[in-house]
């Protein structure tokens, strides 16, 4: 049986991970918040997963913050796991290194040009480990759009409270494609790439992107309610104006297309959107 340290372990993948494949890997916790680091002893581990990470903050958060989470504590990690041993390093990034919301597709291959802090401090830690790659100690990069499932949090928790006491919306003639990824699909492609020992950057994805529109249809359909949308004249813009980031996700595009990894790992999704979506709401 592998054995696996873990930072994140209380986050929301972290979480789903342990649970559903700690019979299949010896799994050790370690936060950079509550535990020493220099009392960490990685001798005898085969893989490292650095889940935990400063992520994009609502109210912004300070570049020095985002560098000494993002990218120092995770090359510390990362150095101190080559020089014990291990033999992988398993590093959960995100399509922010990308941009942001746009009408194209991002693929594995695409260029990365982050526009926050959060996505360059995470472009940063993904080219920084790739220079400690060799044959002895491989480097896998997991680049995932909003992951959801149940008891996710901000802007898809936001949105099923509305659908849930809200019967009309006005988000009519949203023409946008999303694309996301369900915790179940994303831990299934971590376990792929851990057992694999596959190195590389990869792109987890849900099969099909949705609108706004097709999310809260989703979302409706599990809950047993009826939404009405409709278009209001200027709300968009006041919307923007008052909710930036809310706002994105609701109107924007960004889609990925990762059938690169799907090849590479002969990897299939376990859940449909469907099933996460009705998983999420449990």
């Amino acid at each position: 049986m592998k054995s696996i340290v873990l930072t994140g372990s209380n986050g929301f993948v972290g979480s789903y991970f342990i649970e559903n494949y700690s019979s299949k890997y010896t799994i050790q916790k370690f936060s950079f918040l509550n535990d020493n680091f220099t009392l960490l002893n990685l001798q005898g581990v085969d893989i490292v997963v650095h889940l935990s990470a400063l992520v994009h903050q609502m109210g912004g958060a300070n570049v020095d913050d985002y560098e000494k989470v993002n990218v120092t504590q995770t090359l510390d990690l990362a150095k101190k796991a080559k020089e014990s041993g291990v033999g992988q390093f398993v590093f959960m990034s995100t399509v922010k290194v990308y941009g942001e919301e746009t009408s194209s597709i991002y693929t594995e291959t695409s260029i990365c040009t982050p526009q926050d802090e959060y996505g360059k401090s995470k472009l940063k830690a993904e080219n920084e480990l790739l220079k400690l790659e060799d044959e002895n100690f491989k480097i896998s990069i997991i680049r995932t759009p909003i992951v959801y499932g149940y008891g996710v949090k901000a802007n898809i928790k936001n949105l099923v409270n509305l659908v849930n006491k809200v019967p009309i919306l006005p988000f009519g003639g949203i023409k946008n494609k999303r694309s996301m990824v369900y915790v179940g699909n994303l831990c299934h492609l971590m376990n792929v790439v851990i057992q694999s020992t596959a190195c590389g950057i990869f792109l987890a994805s849900d099969d099909k992107p949705l609108s706004t529109a097709n999310l809260i249809e989703l979302i409706e359909k599990e809950l047993h309610k009826k939404v009405y949308l409709v278009k209001i004249p200027f709300f968009e813009s006041l919307f923007k104006l008052l909710k930036p980031s809310f706002h994105k996700r609701l109107y924007g595009s960004l889609e990925v297309d990762n059938s690169l990894t799907k090849e590479r790992l002969n990897l299939k999704n376990p859940y449909s959107v469907e099933d996460g979506i009705k998983l999420m709401l449990g």
